[in-house]
This record gives C-alpha cells, structure tokens and sequence, in this order.
C-alpha cells in the first residue's frame, strides 16, 4: 500500500530504530518526507542549538537518508529550524503540507530529560496531529519482527 508518510528523526538510536516502519508504511510507490528539527534557543545574540552537537547529528541524519535512497526508497530530507519546544507542531504542520497518512516517529529522543518537564515530542503530536501516529517505542527491534510490534495511536485533527 503506497502511502505519503512523515518520519520524524532527531538523530537519536530511538528516532532511527523508526526507519523500518517508515519504508514498510510507504509501500511500494509511497513516499517517505523526513524531519529533521533544528531546536534553537533564542537570546539576545540570536538563536544557537539546542543541542551541542547538532552538528554531527544533522549529518547523521542526512547519512541514513541517503542509505534510504540508496536502497530505492523515495524519500525527502527537510530540515526545519524552530524554537525549543517546536518539533511537534512542525511536524503536523509538514503532515498537513503533504497530506500524510501517517506520522512515524520514535518515542524517545535526544532531549529525554527536557521532556519530563514541557512533555515529550510524540505526547504533543498526538494532541495536533492530522493523521495516526505510529510511535516506535524503544524496545523495537525493526520491522516484521514479532517482537517488535509498536503502540500505534490514531489521533483525529
């Protein structure tokens, strides 16, 4: 079943371990959008990342999709700056662009301890999203493995 499908990567193991249920959500002839956010923090000098090594996380990132299209699977990279706290409303916001029939995202990422405070990124895409979400929790080994069988939750616009 072909699909548009939006893969949220930030980098992290869990977030890359959600690449298989992408491929097998898009199907033959589906398409894959990827990503990637950019959090900034924002000062009076300007924005600066989040993330120390943002850096190399991007290029992590656009490695694995290049592994993707190597491997025939139509995909797209975008890479989108935002403000802490941001990466799920761009998300939906590139759903709603593509028309997607699905969002696959892991269920942990970089940013675990920021998340038990303002909440995690998949918490807040599931109240503003306008497709399902497909969350890979952590213990997922890939997809088609009867042991990796990930919480799916379907949330209305």
């Amino acid at each position: 079943m072909s699909k548009i499908v939006v893969l949220g990567l930030d980098g992290s193991r869990d977030s890359m371990r959600a690449i298989p249920y992408a491929v097998e959500q898009a199907g033959d002839g589906g398409k894959i959008v990827a990503v990637h956010v950019r959090e900034l923090l924002i000062g009076r000098a300007g924005g600066m990342p989040l993330v120390a090594n943002e850096d190399e996380i991007e290029a992590d990132v656009r490695r694995q999709i290049e592994e993707m299209r190597s491997a025939d699977v139509s995909t797209e990279l975008k890479v989108v700056s935002a403000v802490a706290g941001g990466p799920a409303h761009i998300l939906a916001d590139i759903a709603r662009e593509e028309n997607a029939d699905v969002i696959v995202i892991g269920t942990r990422g970089h940013r675990q301890i920021a998340s038990l405070i303002i909440g995690s990124v998949t918490h807040k895409l599931l109240h503003m999203t306008p497709c399902p979400v497909l969350a890979v929790p952590p213990a997922a080994t890939g997809a088609g493995s009867a042991s990796a069988k990930p919480d799916t939750v379907a949330a209305q616009a």
